[in-house]
């Protein structure tokens, strides 16, 4: 037999998994790659501003850990997390209204990873998910991978609508609910204090859990804090609380947490132990030695103060950027911007023609998870300068008009 014969022989390797194909990519890392060249002004992208990073402290505990201890900074870790960095993220969370022991917590690579880690330990494939409409697109990845039921739950621009939520738990009986309640991605829209205790109310009447993603809360320019679910009765045994260091001191270390229940903790932690062992432990050291160090609230005021400019230039510019009849919301914080063009558009298809004038958007159709509001589009405002929006907003509204 010949080696081509042999060849010709070869039985196919088996298929991949269902959903390995079922579930699409990022349709904005799509964007982001399409837009890439340096000439566009890209209102697509959700990455914070890389020229506000504290490049100086970060790399100062980067040098003190290695410096000090770097066998321990080099070696594995626990999958908990290091306690320093426990520690540390307990005091700040307490400090904010939320009592938290270091022991409640669980580190993340990224919060991205805890909503992975929940899914795998919530989840099973036909299980009811109900989340907000829109919706942050990779948290519909996860729960599509984990094999659920995606149900949209009706909001408004205050968010989830909770006497919705109650007819919709009532009927669909669904294991959780995930919300981003402050600032929200995609639409920038806070959930106001009176309706964080209804939803908290649904879920102890109905037997729900919340998962409270917050990566965008501290980023306030006006405006008063609001609490946490899991602060309201009744939501204290199911509420899981989301935290994330990527959009307040630099996405590339990868950490994040989430705070739960004892028993949905330690599911969540040998979840981890098969996903990654543990997060990087030197990023967790140098983290824990920049709190110790740094002014990091100082620094988080300093980047809203600046995020705060910017979005005030999208907006002094929207009117003339977008056709008449457009309607759009004031963030009170965050990062995103959500519009909607009049009846009849289609954000989808008007984009190639906007990114031939050297800008981009990201249309909002991808985050719904079904009967998608096409008219719909994302804009964030923190990466660009005022100068460089005002100048993106007379693109886009040549795009627009092409």
């Amino acid at each position: 037999m010949t080696v081509t014969e042999a060849a010709a022989r070869t039985t196919p390797v088996p298929p991949l998994a269902a959903r390995a194909t079922a579930v699409g990519g990022s349709p904005v890392r799509d964007i982001l790659a399409v837009t890439a060249r340096p000439e566009v002004i890209n209102f697509a992208g959700g990455l914070p501003a890389p020229g506000l990073f504290d490049r100086t402290g970060i790399a100062a505990a980067f040098r003190a850990v290695l410096d000090e201890t770097p066998e321990r900074a080099l070696q594995y870790s626990t999958t908990e997390g290091e306690p320093a960095l426990r520690a540390a993220l307990a005091a700040r969370t307490t400090a904010r209204g939320l009592a938290t022991g270091a022991d409640e917590l669980l580190v993340t690579t990224g919060s991205q990873q805890a909503l992975s880690l929940l899914a795998t330990a919530l989840v099973e494939p036909g299980d009811t998910v109900l989340v907000e409409a829109p919706c942050y697109l990779a948290a519909l990845q996860v729960f599509a991978f984990a094999g659920a039921r995606i149900v949209p739950v009706p909001c408004d621009p205050y968010g989830v609508d909770p006497e919705a939520l109650e007819a919709i738990v009532a009927r669909e009986r669904p294991k959780l609910l995930y919300t981003v309640p402050t600032f929200q991605n995609p639409t920038g829209r806070t959930m106001p204090a009176e309706r964080r205790a209804a939803v908290a109310g649904v879920a102890a009447r109905r037997g729900l859990w919340l998962i409270e993603d917050d990566p965008y809360g501290e980023l306030r320019f006006e405006g008063e804090r609001l609490p946490w679910l899991a602060s309201y009765p009744g939501a204290e045994d199911r509420t899981v609380l989301l935290g994330s260091f990527s959009k307040v001191m630099a996405p590339g270390l990868r950490l994040g947490w989430l705070r739960a229940p004892a028993a949905l903790r330690r599911a969540c932690a040998v979840a981890k132990q098969a996903a990654d062992l543990h997060t990087s432990t030197v990023n967790q050291l140098a983290a824990a030695r920049y709190l110790a160090d740094s002014d990091l609230d100082a620094h988080v005021a300093r980047v809203a103060g600046v995020y705060g400019e910017r979005r005030d230039a999208m907006l002094a510019g929207l009117a003339d950027a977008l056709p008449a009849g457009s309607t759009w919301d004031r963030p009170e914080g965050g990062m995103f911007l959500w519009a909607r063009l009049p009846d009849g558009y289609d954000a989808t298809a008007l984009l190639p023609a906007v990114v031939e004038h050297d800008v981009a958007y990201v249309p909002g159709a991808p985050f719904y998870a079904a009967d998608a509001d096409r008219a719909t589009l994302r804009l964030c405002f923190v990466t660009q300068t005022p100068d460089e929006i005002a100048e993106g907003l007379l693109r886009l509204r040549r795009g627009l008009n092409s």
